[in-house]
């Protein structure tokens, strides 16, 4: 009988190993979700997400998500689900860490394709 490994996975640690912001790192998939690290600092860009609401769960720091119509803060400790189609703008004064939850494939930029354009899929 063969024995299994089961390892859990520790933030903290796998955010020691980020050095850039806006590029989120899979650490996990659930059926065709992704939970995703990632570590942010300043503006980011409007864009929605057309075919999927996104999920964000604040570990560090404050966030942010501007809307159209208004805007949420986020503590450490807190999450929010960002509705498919709405239209919105994180922002953080400070570097804020984080977990997204999203199906697999979804860019964080929305359907636009720029420089902070994420790779998708990149295991940490």
């Amino acid at each position: 009988m063969s024995s299994a490994h089961y390892q859990s996975i520790n933030f903290a640690d796998k955010l020691s190993r980020i050095h850039d912001h806006w590029q989120p790192r899979v650490v996990a998939e659930m059926n065709d979700y992704q939970f995703k690290i990632v570590k942010i600092a300043g503006d980011f860009l409007w864009h929605e997400h057309a075919d999927t609401d996104e999920t964000f769960i604040v570990l560090d720091g404050e966030l942010r998500i501007d809307f159209r119509d208004g805007a949420v803060t986020l503590r450490a400790g807190e999450m929010f689900v960002v509705p498919k189609g709405k239209e919105h703008k994180p922002y953080a004064q400070d570097e804020v860490k984080m977990l997204l939850i999203e199906p697999r494939g979804v860019k964080n930029t929305g359907g636009e394709t720029n420089e902070r354009t994420a790779q998708n899929d990149v295991w940490i």
